[in-house]
């Protein structure tokens, strides 16, 4: 892959959250980026390390409150750390004034207005720039990231589920019947915010399922699916948090209608990802765990075959702070301007 020498300008908005905080961390060790630009809903203008002091003589840049002309005049990409349904309100704007943007939020991943409304109970206000969004798996949708002026960064759940299931779905020759998703995740999946139900107090020592078949994430999963599988796909999803900072584990049931050779599937999916820089099938009879890839933006997936009973059980992992969202978003920022994709990862 060529790389880009140029250095590019890059803006942050909503840098005071998790995901903010890892795209600073990340691009601060990135050889071709220059961070000109932060900015939050902040009471008062503070330096980020101030904010966060383990960024103290590293990034001392001030976090303002957002001005999109300002900012605009700073940079040339903008990320949008921003929560679900504030997104809309920016992204055009930036695009208007030439920047590259890539939204960490739900905003544009779903091509179904209906969908979105449906799921997270607001009218979308941007629908037009909802076409020209690119879902920002790169696993899938490489070629087309490249070429994107706004990337709809996928949720951390998505990410690890369409990942661990995709070649087994995408081949779908043998009768697929049904995929049904446990996965579990860390605390700071639900964001820096205070709230009681996600307090140390109430978390640890415990284990809790939630949202079951009503989580967010689902059409994004569905979306991706049925793209790959050609039908109208829906899967069931049983998310739970567990008592870790960071990480999620999905476990994910692939059944078909016959019965399957364990080698095949295998092989599918050595085939399928031999090329990914960040996306690991591990050896036969191997499983990932969390500890393995906290911290980086790799994806592990294990496969188990129960062959009479046709059931593909894959397990994968990621960092949901960075492949579940900002080591991604900086993935898709490498592949939109040329650089080597595993800069600032590796």
């Amino acid at each position: 892959m060529k790389t880009n020498n140029k250095k590019i300008k890059v803006a942050i908005v909503g840098a005071t959250g998790y995901t903010g905080a890892e795209l600073i961390k990340v691009l601060l060790n990135h050889n071709h980026v220059e961070i000109t630009s932060l900015t939050a809903k902040i009471e008062s203008e503070s330096k980020i390390s101030d904010i966060f002091g383990k960024f103290l003589g590293q990034c001392d840049l001030m976090c303002k409150n957002l001005d999109v002309d300002e900012v605009a005049k700073k940079a040339d990409l903008v990320f949008l750390a921003l929560p679900h349904g504030v997104s809309m309100h920016y992204a055009d704007a930036f695009l208007k004034k030439g920047l590259k943007v890539i939204d960490l939020s739900a905003d544009y991943r779903l091509k179904s207005l209906e969908e979105y409304t449906k799921w997270y109970n607001i009218k979308h206000k941007d629908v037009d720039n909802i076409a020209k969004s690119v879902y920002g798996l790169p696993e899938i949708y490489r070629k087309e990231i490249k070429n994107a002026e706004l990337i709809a960064n996928p949720g951390c759940y998505p990410t690890v589920s369409i990942l661990s299931t995709l070649p087994a779905v995408a081949k779908n020759d043998i009768g697929l019947a049904d995929v049904i998703i446990d996965a579990k995740s860390g605390i700071t999946g639900a964001g820096r915010k205070a709230v009681l139900s996600l307090h140390y107090s109430e978390v640890n020592e415990s284990v809790k399922a939630y949202k079951i078949n009503e989580h967010q994430h689902i059409p994004e999963i569905n979306q991706e699916l049925s793209n790959a599988d050609g039908n109208n796909f829906e899967v069931s999803f049983i998310p739970h948090v567990v008592p870790l900072n960071r990480g999620i584990l999905a476990t994910c049931y692939i059944k078909y209608r016959e019965k399957l050779d364990a080698n095949e599937i295998y092989n599918l999916y050595k085939e399928y990802y031999k090329d990914e820089p960040f996306v690991k099938v591990l050896d036969k009879d191997k499983l990932p765990e969390i500890k393995d890839v906290v911290h980086t933006n790799f994806c592990h997936i294990g496969i188990k075959v129960v062959e009479d009973k046709g059931l593909v059980v894959a397990v994968g992992v990621i960092d949901n702070l960075l492949k579940g969202a900002s080591g991604q978003a900086v993935q898709n920022m490498n592949i939109m301007c040329g650089f080597n994709e595993e800069e600032g990862l590796i």
